[in-house]
C-alpha cells in the first residue's frame, strides 16, 4: 500500500503545483524516451513537414486579399445596409447612370488635374490641356463601355463641354459649390471664392465610370486594369506643362495591396540568415568538441518545419491565407529560436552538475525544468491567439489561426525534434568527435597550451580524460555579479519604482490619444502611383465627404400631411449634424410637396398623391430612380444629404455614429448609407474587439499561471505584466503613428502572449529557486534566465526588423509594434519583474522546490 502522502505534495494556497508536478513527470518520461532512442524523433518530424507541407499546392486558390471581405468586420451594419439598397433601387449605368445613387463605388478610373505653379486650372493653358487629357482618355474602346445617361457618355466632370467648345468656363460665371442646379463640390478643388463666385481654383477632378451591371462587365474589369498602364504612356506623350495629373481606378487599391505580399518575400531570406547567425554566434564555444553550432541551426532548422507543417495543414484544411498571414513566419521564427536558447541553457545547466552523468537524467532535468517553462509561454501564447480568432475581421481571424496553429508545432519540435538534436550532440562530445566533421579528435598533454583559435578548430576536451566541468557563460556571470546584484540594491529599486511610474504615466496618456480605424492609402505600397492621388484628394477634395443616402425602409402614408410633417423633422434632424450642409440636401418630396403648396397638384389623397407623380418625374426625371413604387403603394424612398468637412478617422467615426443615431430616433424607419460606411463599420467594433480579446486573454492566462507556476502571488505578476505590456504598447504605438486597427489588434493579441513569455521565465525561476532570501532568488533566476530571456528578445528582434526596411504600411507597423511588444516585455522580465517580486519575497517561494529537486536526483 502507498505511504501516507507527503505534506509537501498536497494542494493549498501555498503549493499550488497539483498540475505542475505530474507535467514534470509527463515530461521526464518523454526525455527518457528521446535520449533512449532519438532517430525517431528526429526522422518524424521531417517526414511530417514533407507531407503536410505539400498542402502549398492549394495557397493560389486560397489567397484571399479583398480589402472589404477581409479588413471590416463581418456583419457590418452598411453591409445589410447595401443589400436593400440594391433590392429596392436596382441601377441601370446602360442609360439611367447617376453616380450619387450607386450602391458600390461603382467602376471607375480617376485623374486630378493640378495646375502647376500655383495657377488656376480655369485659366486658358491649363484647360486646353485638360481636354487634351480628357480626349486622351475617350478612344473607342471607353465609348463602348462608358457608363450612360440619356445624352451619351456620363460626363466626367459637369464642366467639361460635349460639344468640343475649348473655350474655359468664365470663373465669375460659375458660383460654387452649386452652379444653378449642378453640384461643383466634388468637381472643382482648391476652390477661392469672392461673393459666392469661383476666381480660382487649383485641381479640378475627372470621373469616367463604366458599366458593371451588363454582358460588358468583364470588358470594363479589363480596361480599368490596363488604365494605370495606358495613361501613364499618354501623359508622356502629351508632356503636359500646365497641370499635374494624378491617377486611381476603382481596382487600384486592391492590385496594390495585392502587390504587397510580393515586396515582402526577398526578406524571408534575409530575416533567415540574420537569425541564424545570431544564434550560432551566440551558442559559439572555443572548442571544436563542444561547439554548439549544430543546435542553433537546428533550432532554427525546428521554426521553419513548424511554419512549413502548420501553414500546410491550414491550406489543407482550405482556411484562406490572408497577406496579413505573411507576417507570422518572421514571428513563429523568433519565438522557436527563444525556446531553443531556453532548452540549451537549461542543458548546460545540468551539465555543470557533476552528479548527472547519464543522457537520460541530462535530458530529463532539462526537460523538468525548462520543458515546462517553455510551456507556460506557448499555451499563453497559443490561447491568446486563439481567442483572436473571435473578432470581426477575418483578417485578424486567418492570422490568429495560422500563427496559433504554427506555435503548437513550433512547441512539439522543440520537444521532439530539437530534444533529439541534443541528444546526438551529447553524444557526439562524449565521442570527442569534431562538430563539422564528426572525426574522433585526439588530444595530447603538449596541445594543451595552443592558443584559443588553434583549440577551437583543431582539438577540443577529450571525454575519456579528466576535465573540468563546462564553465558558466560569460553572460550568465555578468548577471550573476553585476547585473543581479546591481538591480537588487535598494536604491535601484526606488529608481526602477519610479521609472515604472513614469513608464505607465506615458502610457496611460498615448492610449487617451490612440486613433482608430485604417486608412486605405496605407494598403498600398509607399511608391505606389495612387499615393499622389490620395495626397492630392485629400489637399483639394476633402471639404465635402460623401452623399449620404437616407432611406425609408418600410410602406407609409405618404399622402397624410403628419407623416410628411414626420419626415420632414426627420431629414431636419439630420441636417443638424455639425458634418451635414443643410442647403445641399436633395429631397424629391421636398420638391413634391412644394408643386402641393404652390396649389399645382393635390397629394392629399393616395390615388392623386401616387397618379401624379409623373408630374415631379417629367421636372426631374432622376427622382424616379429615388421611389420604388409598386401600382398601389411606395414600399420605399430615398433622399440625398451632403456631408462636409470629414477629413479624419474620427470624424468619419462622429458622422457615422450621429447620423445611425439620428436616423434611430425618428417615428419613421429610416437608414442611412453611402459605399464608405462599409469601412466605417470598422470603428464601431475595433475598441470593442480590442479590449475584449485582452480582457479574455489576460483572464485565460492567469488560469493558465494559476495551474501551472507553482505560487499563485507570481501568477498574479505575470497577469500584472500582460496588462502593463499591453497598455504600454497600447498607447506607445499613438507615439510612433500607428492607429488602432485590424492590423494593429492583431499585435495586440500577439503582445498578450509575448508579455507572459518574458515575465514567466523569470517569474518560474524564482518561485523555484533553493536560495533564502527574495534577492538572492532575484539574482539566481537572472543568472540563469537572464541571458536566455536577452537572447531570445534578440533573436525575436532580428526575426523581424527585416520590416522596418519594407515600404509596405502593413509590414512596418507589424515591425513597430513587434518591437515596442519586445522592448517592453523584455524591460519587465528583466527589471521590473524582478524587482518587484523582491518586494514580496516572504510569499515568492515554492514550498515544494526541494521536493522536486529530490525527485530529479532520484531519476
Amino acid at each position: 500500500m502507498a505511504g501516507p502522502r507527503d505534506p509537501a505534495e498536497r494542494c493549498s494556497c501555498r503549493n499550488t503545483d497539483c498540475v505542475e508536478r505530474p507535467l514534470r513527470r509527463l515530461f521526464q518520461g518523454l526525455a527518457s524516451a528521446v535520449a533512449a532512442c532519438p532517430w525517431p524523433f528526429v526522422l518524424v518530424p521531417l517526414l511530417l513537414s514533407g507531407g503536410l507541407g505539400a498542402g502549398f499546392v492549394f495557397l493560389p486558390q486560397l489567397q484571399a486579399n479583398d480589402i472589404e471581405g477581409q479588413f471590416t468586420p463581418t456583419w457590418g451594419p452598411a453591409k445589410a445596409e447595401r443589400d436593400f439598397v440594391r433590392q429596392h433601387f436596382p441601377t441601370d449605368d446602360s442609360k439611367r447612370f447617376s453616380a450619387p445613387r450607386l450602391p458600390t463605388e461603382g467602376a471607375y478610373a480617376a485623374l486630378i488635374a493640378v495646375a502647376t505653379n500655383g495657377t488656376s486650372v480655369l485659366e486658358p493653358a491649363a484647360w486646353a490641356e485638360v481636354l487634351r487629357l480628357n480626349a486622351a482618355v475617350h478612344d473607342a474602346e471607353y465609348e463602348r463601355l462608358c457608363a450612360r445617361t440619356a445624352d451619351g457618355c456620363a460626363s466626367p466632370n459637369p464642366l467639361l463641354p460635349r460639344w468640343g467648345d475649348e473655350k474655359p468656363p468664365a470663373p465669375e460665371s460659375l458660383r460654387f459649390p452649386v452652379n444653378g442646379s449642378v453640384f461643383l463640390g466634388t468637381a472643382l478643388g482648391g476652390v477661392e471664392t469672392d461673393g459666392g463666385l469661383v476666381r480660382t481654383a487649383r485641381a479640378l477632378k475627372l470621373l469616367y465610370y463604366l458599366r458593371e451591371d451588363g454582358p460588358e462587365a468583364q470588358d470594363s474589369r479589363q480596361w480599368l486594369e490596363r488604365f494605370p498602364h495606358d495613361i501613364s504612356s499618354k501623359l508622356a506623350e502629351l508632356r503636359l506643362g500646365s497641370i499635374q495629373v494624378s491617377y486611381f481606378t476603382s481596382l487600384s487599391r486592391q492590385q496594390e495591396f495585392e502587390g504587397n505580399t510580393r515586396s515582402v518575400i526577398p526578406l524571408f531570406s534575409v530575416t533567415y540568415f540574420l537569425t541564424i547567425s545570431f544564434a550560432i554566434i551566440s551558442c559559439l564555444r572555443l572548442s571544436c568538441i563542444r561547439n554548439n553550432t549544430w543546435l542553433a541551426s537546428c533550432g532554427v532548422l525546428s521554426s521553419g518545419l513548424a511554419v512549413l507543417s502548420s501553414f500546410g495543414m491550414m491550406l489543407f484544411c482550405g482556411v484562406p491565407f490572408v497577406i496579413t498571414v505573411a507576417n507570422a513566419p518572421f514571428l513563429i521564427l523568433g519565438v522557436g529560436v527563444d525556446d531553443m536558447f531556453i532548452m540549451i541553457a537549461s542543458w548546460e545547466q545540468s551539465l555543470r552538475k557533476k552528479d548527472k552523468s547519464n543522457v537520460k537524467s541530462l535530458l530529463a532535468e532539462t526537460y523538468a525544468e525548462a520543458a515546462l517553462s517553455v510551456t507556460i509561454t506557448t499555451l499563453t501564447d497559443v490561447l491568446a491567439f486563439f481567442i483572436g480568432t473571435w473578432t470581426a475581421f477575418p483578417s485578424v481571424r486567418s492570422f490568429c489561426l495560422y500563427t496559433g496553429t504554427a506555435f503548437v508545432f513550433c512547441y512539439v519540435y522543440t520537444l521532439t525534434f530539437f530534444g533529439a538534436v541534443l541528444v546526438l550532440n551529447h553524444k557526439r562530445e562524449q565521442g570527442n568527435r569534431h562538430w563539422l566533421t564528426c572525426m574522433r579528435v585526439d588530444v595530447g598533454k603538449d596541445q594543451a597550451e595552443n592558443s584559443c583559435l588553434y583549440n577551437a578548430c583543431c582539438i577540443g576536451s577529450s571525454s575519456r580524460q579528466p576535465s573540468e566541468p563546462e564553465g558558466e557563460h560569460p553572460m550568465s556571470i555578468f548577471f550573476k555579479k553585476y547585473y543581479g546584484p546591481f538591480v537588487t540594491n535598494k536604491w535601484i529599486k526606488l529608481l526602477m519604482v519610479l521609472l515604472y511610474g513614469a513608464y505607465l504615466g506615458g502610457s496611460i496618456y498615448g492610449c487617451t490619444q490612440i486613433r482608430e480605424g485604417i486608412d486605405l492609402r496605407n494598403l498600398a505600397n509607399d511608391d505606389s502611383y495612387v499615393i499622389p492621388y490620395y495626397d492630392d484628394d485629400q489637399k483639394y477634395f476633402s471639404t465635402y465627404g460623401p452623399r449620404v443616402m437616407v432611406v425609408i425602409t418600410e410602406s407609409v402614408d405618404y399622402w397624410n400631411e403628419s407623416v410628411r410633417l414626420g419626415i420632414e423633422s426627420c431629414v431636419q434632424n439630420l441636417e443638424n449634424i455639425s458634418y451635414v450642409d443643410r442647403n445641399l440636401s436633395e429631397s424629391w418630396l421636398r420638391v413634391y410637396t412644394e408643386l402641393a403648396r404652390r396649389g399645382l397638384i393635390n397629394i392629399n389623397s393616395k390615388t392623386d398623391f401616387l397618379n401624379r407623380l409623373t408630374i415631379l418625374f417629367n421636372s426631374h426625371p432622376s427622382f424616379e430612380w429615388d421611389i420604388n413604387k409598386t401600382q398601389d403603394e411606395i414600399e420605399a424612398s430615398r433622399f440625398f444629404i451632403q456631408t462636409v468637412n470629414v477629413t479624419s478617422a474620427v470624424d468619419e467615426k462622429n458622422l457615422l455614429n450621429e447620423l445611425r443615431e439620428a436616423a434611430k430616433q425618428c417615428s419613421i424607419p429610416l437608414l442611412v448609407y453611402h459605399p464608405a460606411f462599409i469601412y466605417y463599420d470598422q470603428y464601431l467594433v475595433i475598441v470593442q474587439n480590442t479590449i475584449q480579446n485582452v480582457v479574455v486573454a489576460a483572464g485565460a492566462m492567469l488560469v493558465v499561471s494559476l495551474l501551472l507556476i507553482p505560487n499563485p502571488l507570481c501568477s498574479l505578476w505575470v497577469t500584472f505584466a500582460i496588462a502593463s505590456v499591453v497598455v504600454g504598447v497600447a498607447g506607445f504605438m499613438t507615439f510612433w503613428s500607428v492607429n488602432l486597427d485590424s492590423i494593429s489588434m492583431i499585435n495586440l493579441v500577439i503582445c498578450i502572449g509575448f508579455s507572459v513569455d518574458f515575465s514567466a521565465h523569470i517569474s518560474y525561476a524564482f518561485v523555484t529557486s533553493g536560495e533564502s532570501s527574495a534577492n538572492k532568488r532575484a539574482i539566481e533566476a537572472l543568472s540563469l534566465l537572464g541571458y536566455p530571456v536577452l537572447q531570445g528578445a534578440v533573436s525575436t528582434i532580428l526575426g523581424v526588423v527585416v520590416l522596418a526596411a519594407a515600404n509596405t504600411y502593413i509590414f512596418r507597423t507589424f515591425f513597430k509594434i513587434m518591437f515596442l511588444v519586445i522592448l517592453f516585455g523584455g524591460l519587465h522580465g528583466l527589471v521590473f519583474i524582478p524587482v518587484f517580486l523582491t518586494f514580496f519575497g516572504n510569499f515568492g517561494r515554492s514550498p515544494s522546490t526541494k521536493s522536486k529537486k529530490l525527485g530529479l536526483e532520484n531519476l
